[in-house]
Order: structure tokens, then sequence, then C-alpha cells
């Protein structure tokens, strides 16, 4: 792949090229979610500096090619079965332990600043339906779809029926993070901030990061071939 050409989708510099992801996350541009839109276009819709972009992402290459050790996940060039293996262990086992942590952190953040930082019930509730929604995603994944993915012809037609499924939950997850990280004003602490308020904000942004590689690896890698997008 050329990495500057201005054809490629933004999912696909980053299947390429992993370490595009911080120079996306720099400059704001969302590689997870709106994988399948062309970096070229999502470039000049926010007024940023192609050049200078395209610039960084050709020195991560070169950088990539000079020090390849050969010890790095390659998942483009992992099969379906070992990158779901892989999806699951990581990122399903990292928000099986995330989820219920930040649950039980907010209530405690919203019931010791609730009254001085009403933003807490938004942040609670927002949090709650995410929590909701991923429980029974990784479960829809586990047992619908990781099974099929890459296994028969046969199952052409419902892969594809699941996929559009997970990816519009992956965009409502996305919502709800953009939503969290508004509120809270990109996670900027109050000046009264308790050591359980700092961890709460400090968990609910790990947990942003871990779930956009996460949409990332399933959206522009794993189920790439399956997308109508």
């Amino acid at each position: 792949m050329n990495i500057t050409d201005k054809n490629n989708t933004i999912g696909a510099v980053v299947a390429e090229l992993p370490k595009a992801t911080e120079i996306f996350k720099e400059y704001g541009i969302d590689y997870c979610c709106g994988g399948h839109r062309l970096l070229a276009n999502v470039i000049k819709e926010q007024n940023l500096s192609g050049d200078e972009i395209y610039a960084k992402l050709q020195q991560a290459e070169e950088e990539r090619r000079n020090s390849y050790s050969g010890q790095e996940n390659n998942f483009k060039e992992m099969s379906p079965e070992v990158l779901s293996a892989y999806i699951e262990d990581t990122h399903h086992g990292y928000l099986r332990k995330a989820l219920p942590e930040i649950a039980d952190l907010l209530n405690i953040v919203l019931r010791a600043h609730g009254k001085n930082h009403k933003e807490l019930f938004d942040v609670y509730r927002l949090f709650g339906k995410l929590k909701a929604d991923l429980e029974q995603h990784l479960v829809k994944e586990e047992t619908l779809v990781f099974p099929i993915v890459g296994v028969a012809e046969e199952d052409l037609k419902e892969i594809k029926e699941l996929t559009h499924e997970i990816i519009t939950e992956h965009e409502a997850a996305g919502e709800i993070l953009g939503e969290l990280r508004s509120i809270t004003k990109d996670y900027q602490l109050p000046a009264d901030a308790c050591g359980t308020f700092a961890k709460a904000y400090e968990k609910l942004e790990e947990m942003e990061q871990d779930l956009h590689q996460h949409i990332h690896l399933e959206n522009n890698i794993l189920l790439v071939q399956y997308s109508d997008r």
C-alpha cells in the first residue's frame, strides 16, 4: 500500500500502519467508527493540514520499515479465527473487568460530588447505557459472529447481516463516548476532585482508548469484507 494515496480509507491506513492511530488521535480523526471514510475527505472537512498529516504517516511508515523486528502483532496477517480469539481474549476480557469497576467508581463519585457537579448524573446515565449495550454486544459477537467469520460460504448472508448490526452498535457506542468526552470537557477534573473522582475519569478514558482499538480491529480488518460501507 502507498500510505499517502489520497484514495485510502482511514481504516485501511490504520490496518496497514498501526502507529497511524497515534497520528489520527492527535488530529481528532475518527479511525474506528469512521474508518470507512476517505482520509483525504476527512482532512478537507475538518480543515486539517494534509501535507502535515501525510508527512507524519510517511515518517511512521519509514520508521516501521527500519525498525521492524517481526515481534509485533500483524493483525492483517492473522486468520479470522486467530484475530477473533485475540479480540475476545484482549478486548472483551478487558471490558468484562473494566465495566463493573467503572460503574462502582462512578456510583461513589456521584454520591460524593453529584450535588456540586450535576453533570455527573449525565455521566452516570450515559455510562450505564454504554455498559448495558456493550455487555449484550460482547455476547452477540462471541456466540453469533466469531464462530462463523471466515468459516463457511453458506453463512455469507448471515455474516453480512450480523456485520451491519455490529457496525451499527459500534457507531452507537462511539456516539456515547463522544457525549461523555463532551460532558466531562475531555475528562478535565474539577478543583475539588478527590482521588476516586480522578480514578473514575482515568478509567473512562482508558476504556475509550481500548474501545477505539477494539472497534478498529473489527470494522477495518475482521469484518471489512462483509461490510456494505
